[in-house]
C-alpha cells in the first residue's frame, strides 16, 4: 500500500478510536452519573430513550469503522516498519470493545427496551438494578480499552 494511503488509514483509525474513547469516556464520567441521581423510571426511560437515538448511522460509522480502520491500518503497515506493533494492538483493542458492545452491551440494552415503558414497568427498581451495575462495569471497560487503542494509534500515526 502506498505511504499515503497508510497514513490516511492511520490517521482515519485514530480519529475512529478517539471518537469512540471519547463518547464511552462521556458516559463514564458524566451520562451514568448524572442519570445515577434519578428515580428509576427517570433513569428507565432515559436510557430508553438513549439507547434508540444512538442508532444513527454516524455512530454506527464510527463505531463499526473503527475496528475496520485500525484492521486496514495494521494490514497495511505489517512488514513496512514500527507502526504496524500499535497498529495492531490498536486493533486488537478496538475488536475488543467492539465484542464487549456486541456481547454485553447490546444485550442489555435490548432486555431494558424489553422491560417496556418506564412508567409502566411492573418493578422499575428491579430493571434498573439489573441494568446499571453490569452496564457501568463494561462502560468502564470499553472506555479503557477505547483509550488504550486511542494511545497506541496515536503512538503508531507518531511512527509513520
Amino acid at each position: 500500500m502506498p505511504d499515503l494511503l497508510r497514513t490516511a488509514a492511520g490517521v482515519a483509525a485514530l480519529i475512529a478510536a478517539g471518537l469512540n474513547a471519547g463518547l464511552f469516556f462521556a458516559f463514564t464520567t458524566a451520562v451514568m452519573p448524572g442519570l445515577g441521581g434519578a428515580s428509576d423510571t427517570a433513569f428507565i426511560d432515559v436510557m430508553q430513550r438513549i439507547n434508540r437515538k444512538i442508532l444513527n448511522w454516524r455512530f454506527l460509522a464510527v463505531f463499526c469503522g473503527a475496528p475496520l480502520l485500525a484492521l486496514l491500518w495494521a494490514v497495511a503497515a505489517t512488514g513496512s516498519g514500527a507502526a504496524a506493533v500499535p497498529a495492531w494492538a490498536a486493533f486488537a483493542l478496538l475488536a475488543g470493545h467492539f465484542l464487549i458492545t456486541a456481547a454485553v452491551n447490546v444485550p442489555m440494552n435490548n432486555a431494558l427496551e424489553a422491560a417496556g415503558p418506564a412508567g409502566r414497568a411492573a418493578d422499575p427498581a428491579r430493571v434498573r438494578a439489573r441494568f446499571e451495575g453490569p452496564w457501568n462495569r463494561w462502560n468502564r471497560v470499553r472506555t479503557v480499552l477505547s483509550a488504550a487503542a486511542l494511545a497506541c494509534a496515536a503512538a503508531g500515526v507518531a511512527l509513520l
